[in-house]
């Protein structure tokens, strides 16, 4: 990513369905593709990046719902097309009037993503971004089976007599806590 850049778009990333929220606060450079925020919101999330993904977004300069994507990949035979995700540029879509986009990662699982834009700010000397700022919550595992899947997930955890206990603990390793973030961990 070339450094010439002057601002940065604090996001906020959201998951959508899951209470308390899992959430985080990046700050990214204003010159990023969205296939650039895909990846940031892999390292965020805790995710391999082993599944389908795609934004949807209003193009301000038409104010029609764009998908917005992985030119060539298997979905985009639904029939509407698609922008790619290597050309579009967050500067050309995110506004202060038009903040919002839709994430969807792995069309099984559907993780819905909400992303916002909560300002425009000077690029800071001496940063390196992006940068995770702030946060609540582990990820959700991927290939959990969506937020019922995840829901179960958690009630098994707490009861370390669950049948499904040993096979969530060693698949997840010991050490996960689905309440621990911390956003000094995030290393993009």
């Amino acid at each position: 990513m070339e450094n010439t850049f002057k601002k940065v778009y604090q996001l906020k990333i959201a998951m959508k369905g899951i209470v308390p929220q899992i959430w985080r606060r990046i700050q990214v450079p204003e010159n990023y593709t969205f296939l650039d925020l895909h990846d940031a919101i892999q390292v965020v999330m805790n995710w391999d990046d082993y599944h389908l993904h795609e934004f949807e977004m209003l193009n301000p300069k038409t104010g029609m719902l764009e998908r917005i994507g992985m030119e060539g990949d298997d979905y985009e035979a639904f029939g509407e097309p698609l922008v790619s995700e290597k050309k579009a540029k967050l500067s050309k879509y995110f506004t202060l009037e038009n903040k919002a986009a839709l994430y969807t990662y792995d069309f099984g699982d559907n993780w819905q993503v909400k992303v916002r834009l909560e300002k425009i700010l000077p690029r800071a000397e001496g940063v390196e971004y992006p940068v995770c700022t702030a946060g609540k919550r582990a990820g959700v595992p991927e290939d959990i089976g969506g937020i019922w899947g995840y829901k179960d997930l958690l009630e098994i955890l707490k009861d370390p007599k669950h049948e499904d206990y040993e096979d969530n603990v060693e698949w997840l390793g010991e050490d996960f806590d689905p309440e621990y973030f911390d956003p000094k961990d995030v290393s993009f």
